[in-house]
């Protein structure tokens, strides 16, 4: 993927953005679609496939990411990392060279998933050769962390377990960093979970494992009554 700059020369795209939210942070992120989508040749392919309840109300599937172009990009770097994974991990890792990366944070998929153990495992490469930089996800793909991350991670990715998948069974609320959705900060408070709205780094940052979101503060919930897991 390659743009022409206002010299006329071509410079490579950039593959991670910015969207307003992790712009006011600090924060880049890389984006799939998410859930089941209908791919350009017609098919259909899970990016979440351990997505439970969460799809029904997911953010990633309203507002701006149903916008064509936003769709449409999202699809284009599904394409790459799936279909292509080594033309993905070396761009990707030519980018995080730049300087504008050094000391910065990078979230993996504000919308999507580690569909598989092959992008997963190409993920930790790439933080591995990119140690200026850090990473943090959410996820719901829990027993593949298990058996592919949690022993042997990065030293600069961190990530919080987030209910409402398929395998919330499998996390240990008293101890593992999970996150979950609730009606208000008064509601989560009270459930002696910590509140993340103030920044999306305390889903892992945070002091407590219990990352708590306010549901009131999602604009596309704001008329649901709760409770509500993404």
């Amino acid at each position: 993927m390659s743009e022409s700059n206002t010299t006329g020369r071509t410079t490579p795209k950039r593959v991670l953005t910015q969207n307003s939210d992790l712009r006011r942070i600090g924060v880049f992120n890389w984006t799939l679609p998410a859930f089941v989508i209908e791919m350009p040749d017609g098919s259909h392919f899970n990016v979440c496939p351990q997505a439970g309840v969460c799809a029904q109300l997911c953010y990633a599937r309203v507002g701006t990411y149903r916008f064509k172009n936003v769709r449409a990009a999202h699809i284009r770097n599904l394409l790459l990392c799936r279909d292509n994974p080594e033309e993905f991990e070396r761009q990707m890792t030519e980018e995080l060279r730049h300087k504008r990366y050094g000391g910065k944070w990078i979230r993996v998929h504000d919308s999507g998933e580690f569909f598989s153990d092959e992008y997963l495992l190409t993920w930790m490469r790439i933080m591995r050769s990119s140690p200026e930089v850090r990473f943090y996800c959410y996820t719901k793909e829990i027993s593949r962390f298990k058996r592919l991350v949690v022993n042997d991670a990065p030293e600069n990715f961190l990530w919080c377990y987030s209910l409402g998948g398929k395998e919330d069974h499998l996390i240990d609320l008293s101890t593992e960093r999970h996150a979950d959705v609730f009606p208000d900060v008064e509601a989560l408070i009270a459930a002696d979970y910590t509140d993340q709205t103030e920044s999306d780094l305390l889903s892992v940052l945070s002091e407590s494992p219990l990352v708590g979101i306010p549901a009131n503060r999602i604009p596309h919930l704001l008329d649901f009554s709760g409770p509500v897991r993404l």
